[in-house]
């Protein structure tokens, strides 16, 4: 990497560093927030045609972080990072253990109006099959359609949770998180997406099109937000298979 010539590039990359492209940390979360709210709706149907699982999910909380500190430091949380274009972690996806548990009991039959039996041991490998299939959902609405997506690498890869998710190892830079709350009537998760505030590394000059207001330069807005029939019936097959096996279930 290239060292800041002059000390108006010095600034700049710092700025970068610190807080995003812009500079501006409010900007960056306002447009993660409207974002993720645009993308609510997407979620919900994705998840309730794909898998079968009628959520309610609410946009919880939104605050600017480092990309590094995407990882969840309970052992039975799971993580899946999708590639995009430009970037081999375009977007980090995490679930805590209490929303894998609500969407493992909806998916086979459970009643959303009695609490799911919580999970206090390591995920297995049914439930993190699920939670692979719940990513799939999120990072499908999040990503859009058209020339406007950000063009994430699709499906994403099999979830990583316990010892392997503590060892693997995310580079640092500014970044947003927007965590979603996954709820029925009687019981409620959450589960988290971070991305890199730039995901494009670089001097920061513009390309052509009109600029991401948090992924920074060459990244537009995402347009469509809806639905993928294909996606949907990717994750469908995941949770089949995974329920094809010897039921091992919370």
């Amino acid at each position: 990497m290239s060292v800041p010539a002059s000390p108006a590039e010095m600034r700049a990359f710092i700025v970068e560093r610190l807080v995003g492209d812009t500079g501006e940390p409010d900007q960056v979360a306002a447009a993660a927030r409207a974002l993720a709210e645009r993308a609510v709706p997407a979620i919900e149907h994705g998840l309730r045609t794909g898998l079968g699982v009628p959520l309610a999910v609410e946009v919880a909380d939104v605050e600017l972080t480092r990309l590094a500190q995407a990882r969840p430091d309970a052992a039975n949380h799971a993580m899946a990072i999708a590639a995009s274009a430009s970037s081999p972690d375009a977007l980090v996806l995490t679930i805590d253990n209490e929303a894998v548990a609500v969407v493992v009991n909806l998916l086979f039959g459970g009643d959303a109006g009695e609490p799911a039996a919580p999970i206090a041991r390591d995920l297995s490998a049914l439930e993190v099959e699920v939670a692979t299939a719940v990513f799939e959902q999120v990072a499908q609405a999040i990503n859009g359609s058209g020339p406007r997506a950000f063009e994430f690498k699709l499906p994403v890869p099999m979830a990583m949770t316990g010892a392997e998710m503590h060892k693997h190892m995310l580079r640092d830079g500014p970044a947003v998180r927007v965590v979603f709350s996954l709820a029925t009537a009687a019981s409620r998760g959450t589960m988290a997406l971070t991305m890199p505030q730039r995901v494009q590394a670089g001097d920061g000059r513009r390309r052509a099109g009109m600029a991401h207001p948090f992924l920074g330069r060459g990244h537009a807005l995402v347009g469509d937000a809806g639905g993928d029939d294909a996606a949907g019936a990717h994750g469908a097959r995941r949770c089949r298979r995974a329920g094809g096996g010897t039921g091992d279930r919370a």
